[in-house]
């Protein structure tokens, strides 16, 4: 334990001032961002809103909306990759395995790193989306806006959900990332993957796509009749992110040659 929890330390400093870690702030404030630009110019459609008994839930649903379909799924692809590929970047494989710690620390510890990426981007787009309704409500004097309350619990589920739905993303491609030392084919995966599932959303079997179970959650709530009747795509992903997971594991340590 002691040596996982050192290694986890050192690839998170490893990550510090890489495209990683700026797409993390980036992306998780992108969405916010156009919501208090729009916000702050278009001042008699925000005071309208904010009339609204359903004005935290509507904007909720607008923000994920966006990050759902294709902004998170694209993120996660170009995030995990990044990291991923950080040693092969450097050319430092040979000096990572020489180290006195086990394969199975230097693999679970840079997915670790991953995970608590993907937490602390959900814990910024939050921020960033109650920022973009406050700030616009100050500066317009916007009383009503006092008087929502905001549905702790119902975010804190829609955010569970998302975060589950979106784990087979960053195992399936930490795989691929650690097979290929170009940078491009990894990617080309995630992306070819995410066209895919957009492609394959409203066929009857889209759900055996991993990078669907995020538009399945976003359509569950606004469109349930996309999404396959009879079907638990939370335990789908669930099963995805596990296998794949314990794959990459496998395929990692038995690879003769790790960089």
């Amino acid at each position: 334990m002691i040596s996982f929890i050192h290694s986890f330390q050192s690839e998170w400093l490893k990550k510090k001032g890489t495209l990683a870690f700026w797409l993390v702030f980036v992306g998780s404030f992108f969405i916010p961002l156009i919501f208090l630009t729009r916000g702050i110019i278009y001042s008699a459609d925000f005071l309208a809103e904010t009339k609204s008994p359903m004005f935290w839930e509507v904007l909720i649903s607008r923000s994920w909306q966006f990050m759902a379909i294709l902004l998170l799924p694209l993120g996660l692809a170009l995030a995990t990759s990044l990291i991923t590929q950080l040693e092969f970047r450097n050319n430092t494989w040979k000096q990572l395995n020489t180290t006195p710690q086990s394969l199975s620390v230097i693999y679970w510890s840079k997915f670790a790193v991953i995970i608590v990426m993907l937490l602390q981007f959900f814990l910024l787009f939050h921020i960033g989306i109650y920022l973009s309704a406050l700030i616009p409500a100050i500066l317009h004097g916007a009383s009503d806006f006092y008087q929502r309350t905001v549905p702790f619990s119902s975010i804190l589920k829609t955010a569970a959900l998302f975060f589950v739905d979106c784990l087979p993303i960053v195992a399936i491609q930490y795989l691929v990332s650690l097979q290929f030392k170009n940078f491009l084919v990894p990617l080309s995966f995630g992306i070819g993957l995410l066209i895919a599932s957009l492609i394959a959303v409203q066929w009857k079997y889209g759900y055996t796509i991993p990078y669907t179970y995020c538009m399945y959650n976003f359509f569950s709530a606004k469109q349930p009749k996309m999404v396959p009747a009879g079907v638990n795509f939370h335990y789908w992903a669930v099963g995805y992110f596990v296998g794949s997971a314990l794959l990459g594991y496998f395929l990692y340590f038995n690879k003769k040659e790790k960089g």
